[in-house]
């Protein structure tokens, strides 16, 4: 075994449950192997997780057989939780959860089914962007699904000189409504916003570059979905350092591609990541619970 797949052994001696934190190869990611989220997890266990997230950033638990309420509690373990602005796709009975599926019941979608068309940070349009999100599978479709990461630690540290200096010290702004229309997989369009989901959705101002508030590291903090312009800058100036910094951020060595496996359930660090649904045929069904944890404000 190569010294990336080393594994740790993890012992939760409340449960009983020895599990590993397994590297996976390439950006980011790690697999957790031979744990049940249905059970609890102590506050040894949990520790060893929070660390392997912050130092991977992308954390696949494998074959989670968890009830949504399950979700919802080890997900508040990081923190609050988020509820999205879309509240027709919330699970009914757990508005914490937001339904991410191509289904469509009585003419109706039952879920968000396009979903990160554009490489995006979830929520970094709002003034308390996401800490992470939760993605539970619950149907796959035999073919496309996968979901893409890029580490924004790594586009930072390898940002070329001329554009480390265009973006050091501004802000952009962040909108939900950047690209709202522009949104679609097959036939799945998104909703018409009402004045009230508009209104939770105000443009927000972020630093371009954060500083990561638990290890430290400086990260980019735009991207196509949500990003709108640099502040300060004529149009066109900030047009073209925002597409050099969107075409740098997702290279294909800083690219973790995500094949997901049945009832996987995979937390990303947002305040380290961007990332990219690929999407699937529309007539292979697909559906996932989201849960989403509220971080800080970016600095």
């Amino acid at each position: 075994m190569s010294a990336a797949s080393i594994a740790l052994s993890v012992h939760d001696s409340a449960q009983q449950q020895t599990f590993e934190i397994r590297p996976l190869a390439g950006a980011v990611g790690a697999e957790i192997i031979g744990l049940d989220l249905s059970l609890p997890v102590n506050d040894e266990a949990f520790a060893r997780i929070h660390r392997a997230h912050l130092d991977h950033h992308v954390l696949v638990f494998r074959n989670q057989h968890i009830t949504p309420e399950q979700q919802v509690a080890f997900s508040r373990r990081f923190g609050v939780l988020q509820v999205h602005v879309l509240k027709q796709f919330l699970l009914a009975g757990h508005p914490e959860i937001l339904i991410v599926s191509n289904i469509v019941e009585n003419g109706q979608n039952i879920g968000l089914g396009d979903a990160g068309k554009f490489w995006h940070s979830d929520l970094s349009y709002k003034e308390l962007p996401s800490l992470g999100s939760m993605l539970h599978a619950q149907e796959l479709p035999r073919e496309g699904g996968d979901t893409l990461f890029a580490d924004m630690h790594k586009a930072w540290d390898d940002l070329p000189e001329a554009l480390r200096k265009a973006v050091e010290g501004r802000s952009a702004a962040h909108s939900y409504t950047a690209r709202y229309s522009e949104t679609k997989f097959e036939s799945n369009w998104r909703p018409t916003l009402t004045a009230e989901q508009l209104a939770q959705v105000q443009e927000v101002i972020h630093p371009i570059v954060r500083t990561h508030p638990e290890n430290g590291r400086k990260a980019l903090f735009v991207s196509e979905g949500f990003t709108t312009r640099i502040i300060g800058l004529p149009e066109d100036e900030s047009r073209q350092i925002l597409t050099e910094l969107y075409a740098h951020s997702v290279l294909e060595h800083n690219i973790y591609r995500h094949q997901w496996q049945p009832r996987d359930l995979v937390f990303w660090d947002n305040r380290s990541l961007i990332h990219l649904a690929t999407g699937c045929p529309s007539h292979l069904r697909r559906k996932l619970y989201r849960t989403t944890i509220q971080g800080d404000a970016p600095f």
